[in-house]
């Protein structure tokens, strides 16, 4: 009996890689533009002339107009009238209700979280505080609000709910340019709010009422706010006599 050919597969051909995702123009002329906004490479006032910016970031002025949209959406972009898009310029009245609207946001968030925070994230929250506390005496107005951030998020680390936690970021990416140096012009805050942090962790340690930590949350940030727009209203009243 005549054998059948036994049948070869062919072999299979291999698998092309798979295309890495890359970042889309306008999501790149955005990061770009928003880490130059909150490094105060672009501070308050600065203009943004798309077609610059496109020609820098080798891009036509299309995806550099679509960035600078969303960043007008997050309020660290403004156009004005005969001179475009610029850099937002933060006034007295605009920091206090964003101050205003972040003490809710940020006592909220943060009374949420106390129930489900680690002992580890409470640690972290308490080293970052001392840390502050060892910049009081050679202070560097900078490395105190970046270390002040880093505690309240250590803080927010156990909000579930995720929309609060953006809302608050939010918020934080708008007061950037100016609160970078809102402990330049109240130096003397700074000590006081150290203490308030340590008093923040006390209440969470005990396990205190929610309503309790967040009022305790909002009073702090609203200090902030008044000891500032004290600071100004001084300032642009000089004693005459």
């Amino acid at each position: 009996m005549e054998e059948k050919p036994v049948a070869v597969n062919a072999p299979k051909k291999a698998a092309k890689p798979k295309k890495k995702a890359s970042v889309s123009k306008a999501e790149h002329a955005y990061l770009t533009l928003k880490e130059r906004i909150l490094s105060r490479q672009y501070g308050p006032g600065y203009r943004l002339v798309l077609a610059s910016i496109g020609s820098e970031l080798d891009m036509s002025v299309v995806p550099v107009r679509e960035a600078i949209r969303r960043l007008e959406a997050e309020g660290l972009v403004t156009f004005e009238r005969n001179i475009g898009a610029c850099v937002k310029m933060i006034d007295d009245r605009q920091y206090a209700q964003s101050m205003e609207t972040l003490a809710v946001l940020e006592g909220a968030a943060t009374a949420l979280a106390a129930p489900n925070i680690t002992p580890e994230q409470l640690e972290r929250a308490r080293r970052t505080n001392e840390v502050m506390r060892g910049t009081l005496d050679d202070f560097n107005p900078r490395v105190f609000t970046v270390l002040n951030q880093e505690f309240h998020s250590a803080l927010l680390t156990g909000c579930h709910n995720l929309r609060l936690t953006d809302l608050v970021h939010a918020e934080w990416a708008v007061l950037g340019n100016l609160r970078e140096s809102t402990f330049s012009f109240v130096p003397g805050r700074a000590r006081e709010s150290v203490r308030e942090h340590s008093a923040i962790l006390e209440l969470i340690e005990q396990g205190a009422p929610p309503s309790e930590i967040e009022r305790a949350v909002r009073a702090h940030r609203l200090a902030t706010m008044d000891a500032y727009l004290i600071r100004q209203h001084d300032q642009a009243s000089p004693d005459l006599d």
